[in-house]
């Protein structure tokens, strides 16, 4: 690999992370903005017009805040539980592919940090580790609230994971490969995965609301019946991190969803801008196109966690492991019949 290729990734990895950074900073002034209105009430409009510096204002609170070390003897894997939690949301971004490709300076900029043949192996991979930070933290906070909450995450999480990867099973199928920009390539135009995967989407969808520990599945930290839950002994930027890290991972949810099943960065009229205006026009387009969808799906996020009540917890593992499972299972049938029958 030559020097300027690493220099190029690794302007844009730094990008993409402070994107990130931004997104999931952001997305909590969004949705104390969106909560305001639907509950027909004025949300933040102090720090800056309309409120725009509300989220540094909470940073500034958050790490003002005094450090709180709980009587326990994992002192070092509270420290670290967070830590954990943090990275993982970031690291998906890796594989993202945010674009097509823009020509700069005589050469083409990929716009994705890496491109590899396991990229959704990847991302399930990452995110399997993110219940370890929530289960670290909650073990090692030395309180029975705080670890109910970590052993709820993790049971949750491990549930709503089957049903995500048989849902995704049957987009293999359809797809024949594991690489994100492949999948993206193939629904140039209009032939978005979502048309052919309906109940695949649907699934999905709900098993990141799951992933991401957002109401209607947030038992993790139900403060009716667990305080904070597994969070309940942190304080200043440890909590901080946990809140970041939630935001984050509703951003890459987002994400993955508009890349799996809505078209990434394509859009209707593609090749007509790109014969009329040229490659970096058309593609600088689908980079916000791609920015559209993920918001659209930021807000939906937003929207369901301040209209629909909570689930109790039979009721979370019963949708899990008698509903999405099966429908899963049901999916993949379906999809194989009809591959064989327009195969024939």
């Amino acid at each position: 690999m030559d020097q300027a290729l690493i220099i190029e990734k690794g302007i844009f990895i730094l990008i993409i992370f402070s994107i990130t950074m931004l997104m999931a900073m952001y997305s909590t002034l969004a949705e104390r903005k969106i909560a305001a209105w639907l509950q027909d009430r004025v949300g933040p409009n102090r720090a800056g017009k309309g409120g725009i510096l509300q989220p540094l204002a909470d940073g500034l609170k958050l790490f003002s805040k005094e450090e709180f070390l709980p009587d326990t003897p994992n002192k070092f894997l509270f420290v670290v539980g967070p830590a954990v939690s943090m990275s993982v949301a970031l690291m998906t971004s890796a594989v993202i592919p945010w674009g097509d490709k823009l020509h700069i300076f005589g050469r083409d900029v990929i716009l994705q940090a890496t491109d590899i043949d396991v990229a959704l192996l990847y991302v399930f991979g990452v995110l399997s580790v993110g219940v370890y930070g929530i289960m670290i933290g909650g073990w090692a906070s030395n309180n029975k609230f705080s670890l109910m909450g970590a052993m709820r995450a993790a049971s949750q999480m491990i549930s709503y994971e089957v049903a995500m990867g048989l849902s995704i099973i049957a987009l293999l199928m359809m797809t024949g490969t594991l690489s994100l920009r492949e999948i993206s390539e193939q629904q140039h135009g209009m032939s978005w995965n979502v048309f052919y995967q309906p109940l695949g989407f649907i699934i999905f969808l709900i098993c990141s609301f799951a992933e991401a520990n957002r109401t209607p599945f947030d038992l993790a930290e139900c403060e009716a019946e667990l305080i904070g839950g597994y969070h309940t002994e942190y304080s200043s930027m440890r909590m901080g991190f946990y809140l970041f890290a939630e935001y984050a991972s509703m951003f890459i949810s987002s994400t993955i969803l508009a890349v799996l099943y809505f078209g990434a960065y394509n859009y209707p009229g593609m090749d007509w801008a790109e014969a009329n205006w040229g490659m970096n026009i058309a593609n600088v387009i689908g980079i916000i196109v791609l920015f559209i969808k993920l918001c659209f799906f930021i807000f939906f996020f937003m929207w369901v966690r301040w209209t629909i009540p909570r689930f109790r917890y039979d009721q979370l593992m019963r949708l899990g492991w008698k509903v999405l499972i099966p429908l899963a299972i049901l999916n993949i049938m379906i999809t194989g019949i009809v591959i064989l029958l327009f195969d024939s």
